[in-house]
């Protein structure tokens, strides 16, 4: 077992209380997956530490950096890498960590030209896990020195990569509840709306939807925001 200095310990255990206060903040997803790659390179030491996500939006699924704290702008400009490409592909497709002493040994690293600029030498990734096991993204970590990473560093970088899977998931869940909640007071104002249009122009249901639906067209406006200004104008 690896020993550590108190120092280490305490300054390891404020970063993992530092990203579980972002993870709870109302900190936008951006900011908190730079502030854990920040802090993560803090109290490890390392030189660069970058966050991917397997972005499914495309009909070909890619890895995608979203954050790292890296002030090199070649290092963050447009990466993107398909999923069976490179090693931040082979993490996220094997799931699996992956550690090497030479990034430039290693045939599945891509991007020696700039590793030799940066003077990346050593390298840990490991994959960011959902609770089902599923696999949304990677973590990596480089050093400018031959580094041989302990198991308490291995421990803690996994530690912060399923952290940042939570803050993910639980964005992703957020997000999702707020658009269940927005169509659902929608539909309530859009069924007041018909209402008083049944009432007041005397139309059977299904016509004073289409009265909404053209309104919305017409005016190019949603059909929730024609429907709050009729409720307006009825209860003035």
């Amino acid at each position: 077992m690896d020993k550590i200095k108190p120092q280490d310990y305490e300054r390891y255990i404020k970063g993992l209380m530092d990203i579980s206060q972002a993870i709870t903040s109302d900190l936008y997803l951006e900011d908190i997956l730079k502030l854990i790659v920040m802090v993560t390179a803090k109290v490890t030491g390392v030189e660069i530490c970058s966050l991917w996500l397997v972005d499914e939006s495309k009909e070909e699924k890619k890895m995608v950096l979203k954050a790292t704290q890296s002030m090199d702008p070649d290092y963050f400009k447009d990466r993107s890498l398909k999923m069976d490409e490179g090693v931040v592909g082979y993490i996220a497709t094997h799931d699996q960590t992956l550690i090497l002493d030479g990034v430039l040994k290693e045939p599945r690293f891509k991007e020696k030209e700039m590793a030799r600029r940066l003077g990346l030498v050593s390298m840990i990734g490991v994959p960011l896990h959902l609770k089902d096991g599923k696999v949304i993204g990677v973590l990596d970590c480089f050093t400018v020195e031959p580094h041989k990473f302990s198991k308490t560093e291995i421990n803690l970088i996994t530690t912060v990569a399923n952290q940042a899977a939570i803050a993910i998931e639980n964005t992703e869940l957020l997000v999702k509840t707020r658009v269940i909640e927005e169509e659902l007071e929608a539909r309530k104002k859009i069924e007041k709306a018909k209402e008083i249009l049944m009432v007041k122009k005397n139309l059977p249901a299904d016509k004073a939807f289409r009265w909404l639906q053209k309104k919305s067209m017409d005016s190019r406006k949603s059909m929730r925001e024609i429907a709050e200004a009729l409720i307006i104008s009825q209860d003035i």
